[in-house]
C-alpha cells in the first residue's frame, strides 16, 4: 500500500447559504478533489489550525427602469473564519460573516457584521465496515467512501434590530437572525479514479422566530440543499507543491416560506438549481477557489414579486483562499 508522501493538507469550503450561514467541507492536496463551494468530506488533521476567507458576490436582475422604485442590486457576503482538527476525525469552526446588501440608487443598503457560526464536523470512512477517520490514510485508504456529518449554530452577535436610513427594520436586512439558527448536513465522497472526486452534500438549516424591536415578527424558511460536484484533476506539479482542479458543481436549494407577524409571507421562498463550474489551487499549505455560479432553473412561489432573492441572481461569483499552519 503506498503510503502518503506528504500531510493531508485539507482546505475547507465554506458554503455561504441563503442568510450567510457557514457550512464546512475540506480537499487535499494529494488525494480527493474538493468542490468550491459546498461541503465536502474532509476532516482538518489533528492539531492543525486552518485561517479561512470568502467572498459571495451576487449580482441580481432588475426589472423596474423607474429611479423612484430602486431594487436590490448587488450583495457581498464576506466571511472568516478558523478551524482546529482535535482529532483525525473531528475538527471544529468559527466563522463570522460580513454582509453588504445595496439597492440601486435611492435605495435602502445594508452594511454590517452578522451573526457569527460554530460548527462540528465529524469524519468516517467505509472500508469492510464504517470507521472514525484514522490519523493516517494511504493514498490508497482514500479512495474509499469518506462521510462526514456536521452540525452548528449561528449564535446571536448581530445586531437583528439594525435600522436602515430612514428608520425601519428590514428582517431580510437585518445583521442577524435575534436566534441561533440551527444547521444539520451529511457528505459523501469518493475517488472515482485517481483523478477525478465526487461529492455529495445535504443539508438544512433552521431557523427560530423573533420579535423585532418595532413588534413585527419573522421566522426564515427552512433552507434544504442537496449539492453534487465533480472534481478533476488537471495540473500536479509535487516538487513545487502545486495542483490545479476543474470542478463543476450542481446545487439544488430548496427555501421554505417565511412567516411574518404569524402568517405566510408573499414573495418568498421556492426551489431552484444551481450550475457552478469553478477552479480550486493548491500551492505549499494555501488553497484558492473561484467559481461562477449561474441559476439554470427556478420554480419560486411567487417568483414576479421576488427581485432580489436567491434564484434571481444574473450571476454569482465566489472566491476563497486559506492558509493551513
Amino acid at each position: 500500500m503506498k503510503r502518503l508522501m506528504i500531510s493531508f493538507l485539507l482546505w475547507p469550503a465554506v458554503a455561504l447559504a441563503h442568510h450567510g450561514v457557514a457550512g464546512v467541507g475540506a480537499t487535499a492536496l494529494e488525494g480527493p478533489g474538493s468542490p468550491v463551494e459546498s461541503a465536502s468530506s474532509a476532516v482538518l488533521p489533528a492539531g492543525k489550525t486552518l485561517a479561512y476567507a470568502k467572498l459571495d458576490h451576487a449580482k441580481f436582475k432588475t426589472y423596474d427602469p423607474d429611479p423612484a422604485n430602486p431594487e436590490s442590486d448587488y450583495a457581498n457576503y464576506w466571511m472568516v473564519g478558523l478551524g482546529h482538527g482535535f482529532t483525525p476525525w473531528f475538527s471544529a469552526y468559527l466563522f463570522a460573516p460580513y454582509h453588504e446588501k445595496i439597492d440601486e440608487p435611492g435605495g435602502l443598503d445594508s452594511k454590517g457584521w452578522a451573526d457569527v457560526s460554530v460548527m462540528g464536523q465529524i469524519g468516517f470512512k467505509y472500508d469492510g465496515g464504517f470507521k472514525l477517520v484514522p490519523a493516517h490514510e494511504s493514498l490508497d485508504d482514500m479512495e474509499d467512501w469518506h462521510f462526514t456529518v456536521f452540525f452548528g449554530s449561528t449564535l446571536p452577535t448581530g445586531n437583528a434590530n439594525h435600522r436602515l436610513a430612514d428608520g425601519t427594520i428590514d428582517p431580510g436586512k437585518a445583521h442577524g437572525f435575534g436566534k441561533p439558527a440551527l444547521s444539520l448536513g451529511v457528505t459523501a465522497t469518493k475517488q472515482l479514479a485517481r483523478d477525478l472526486t465526487f461529492n455529495l452534500e445535504a443539508s438544512a438549516i433552521r431557523f427560530r422566530e423573533y420579535r423585532y424591536d418595532d413588534g413585527q415578527t419573522m421566522k426564515f424558511g427552512t433552507e434544504y440543499r442537496l449539492n453534487l460536484g465533480l472534481a478533476q484533476r488537471l495540473h500536479t506539479i509535487p516538487d513545487s507543491r502545486f495542483r490545479i482542479d476543474g470542478v463543476l458543481e450542481a446545487q439544488y436549494l430548496q427555501l421554505g416560506r417565511d412567516i411574518e407577524n404569524g402568517a405566510p409571507a408573499e414573495a418568498t421562498g421556492g426551489r431552484m438549481l444551481y450550475l457552478m463550474p469553478g477552479l480550486r489551487l493548491y500551492k505549499d499549505d494555501m488553497s484558492f477557489a473561484f467559481g461562477f455560479k449561474k441559476a439554470v432553473w427556478t420554480r419560486l412561489n411567487e417568483s414576479a414579486d421576488q427581485q432580489g432573492a436567491e434564484g434571481k441572481e444574473k450571476y454569482r461569483l465566489i472566491f476563497s483562499a486559506s492558509y493551513l499552519f
